[in-house]
């Protein structure tokens, strides 16, 4: 089998790009056949898979930091991505270098031919898969892309895997009630593979639980098997399932991260028991250094200048806990929302426990086809915000709340990771890469 004539990097995302005009389709046919083609790399190395509607990315993220910590060279696989597509796939923290990218990509190019068409995100994560096995990674933790059953990433037969959380998100493709979309989330769990669960209600996890029960897959539940306590992830102590640590630091923002933590460190407990090496020291040093960008981060100062991927109603219930705490801290200081979304939300569901937080609202529209417009998100909200502005661009917008704030004001950018990536590239004076979906 020949290889195709190189192409540039350019051309080699541009080429992504154009696989994700062809939207989504769930299911596990085309990525199995594909991987068989390039000699299964996905089963060369152990792996922890995680899922759910919030909350999986910054598990990920700890859970990888803490293996990194322990000397382990860690494969990371998340998605979106920001500002740059090679963010998605990382070794001990570095992302995939361009030239690797243009390699993978040419190398599947030639196995799909003539008879497989992969969507983006298929071949996206057979590309981090191939990369893991040519890096001889001794680990990957491996964040689930869309739900979770027909995900591309549920090819893999995990050492332990981890559901965060249950909420409404992606009903297109995953169900319009919270039963239906923890049946897809669910639909990670293995046979005889030990299964983490977040903070999750009924009736979300007694469909989880009864997917375990039927595959004999053993159940650790937030709260009953492990649990962290503290008032933030700054300073709090795990008991887990034989670990107890007191005094634990993570620089990550929002006491919603104290449940993903305690997720974290379950999954490092199971994969400590079948043979990990993870000391207490490197749990201490791992969550110290975890780094993930995009969820309650300080990208500016004077005003400050925060951007947090929420996207669906749950996500946003959160935000608004920490934008109360906030004001409460500074009753004086003000808070501007802007906020831009994809057409297939719910502007106003979404927004309901945020507006009572905010003295502006500023609606815009992220640089892509299915965002929707300021102008929409306006006439979908309705009454709901009478007095919201619309900024034709991230840009504009970021602009517009600067003109009124004041330094001890706060700007915070929500809605969709898409947005949140422009303008932290706008900030930065970085370019965007076009594939963010």
């Amino acid at each position: 089998m020949s290889l195709m004539p190189t192409m540039t990097y350019s051309a080699t995302v541009q080429f992504l790009y154009g696989l994700q005009q062809h939207g989504i389709k769930l299911g596990l046919e085309t990525i199995r056949a594909l991987l068989g083609r390039v000699g299964d790399p996905h089963r060369r190395y152990p792996v922890l898979h995680i899922g759910g509607t919030n909350g999986k990315g910054s598990t990920a993220a700890m859970t990888a930091s803490i293996l990194q910590a322990s000397g382990h060279r860690v494969g990371l696989y998340t998605s979106p991505h920001l500002i740059d597509f090679r963010e998605r796939i990382r070794v001990n923290g570095e992302m995939i270098p361009e030239s690797r990218v243009i390699h993978g990509v040419e190398m599947l190019r030639a196995a799909s031919a003539p008879d497989l068409a992969p969507t983006f995100f298929e071949f996206t994560t057979a590309l981090a898969f191939h990369y893991f096995a040519e890096c001889q990674v001794d680990v990957v933790v491996l964040e689930v892309g869309l739900g979770g059953r027909f995900d591309a990433t549920n090819v893999v037969e995990p050492l332990a895997a981890a559901i965060t959380t249950i909420g409404l998100d992606h009903e297109a493709y995953l169900g319009s009630t919270i039963e239906a979309i923890a049946m897809e989330k669910a639909g990670i769990i293995k046979a005889g593979v030990p299964v983490v669960l977040g903070r999750i209600g009924e009736p979300a996890r007694r469909v989880i639980e009864d997917r375990a029960s039927a595959v004999g897959a053993p159940v650790f539940r937030l709260e009953r098997d492990f649990r962290c306590e503290g008032s933030s992830p700054a300073d709090c102590r795990y008991a887990g399932l034989a670990l107890q640590v007191d005094h634990l630091g993570c620089p990550l923002q929002g006491r919603f991260q104290i449940d993903n933590l305690a997720c974290s460190l379950a999954l490092i407990e199971l994969a400590r028991e079948r043979g990990m090496t993870v000391p207490e020291s490197a749990i201490r040093d791992g969550l110290q250094q975890v780094a993930w960008e995009g969820r309650l981060e300080i990208v500016g100062e004077e005003p400050t200048v925060m951007v947090d991927g929420a996207h669906n109603p749950a996500a946003a219930t959160v935000l608004a806990e920490y934008l109360a705490e906030w004001k409460r801290c500074r009753p004086a200081a003000r808070v501007s929302l802007i906020v831009g979304m994809m057409r297939d939300k719910h502007p106003r569901e979404f927004l309901a426990p945020l507006l009572p937080l905010a003295d502006r609202l500023i609606l815009t529209q992220a640089d892509l086809p299915r965002a929707a417009t300021g102008s929409e998100l306006r006439l979908l909200l309705g009454d709901a915000a009478p007095s919201a502005q619309v900024a034709p661009t991230p840009s504009d917008a970021l602009a517009v709340a600067k003109q009124s704030a004041a330094a001890s004001d706060l700007i915070c950018v929500t809605g969709s990771l898409m947005l949140v990536g422009e303008i932290k590239a706008l900030l930065r004076g970085d370019s965007l890469s076009p594939v963010r979906g």
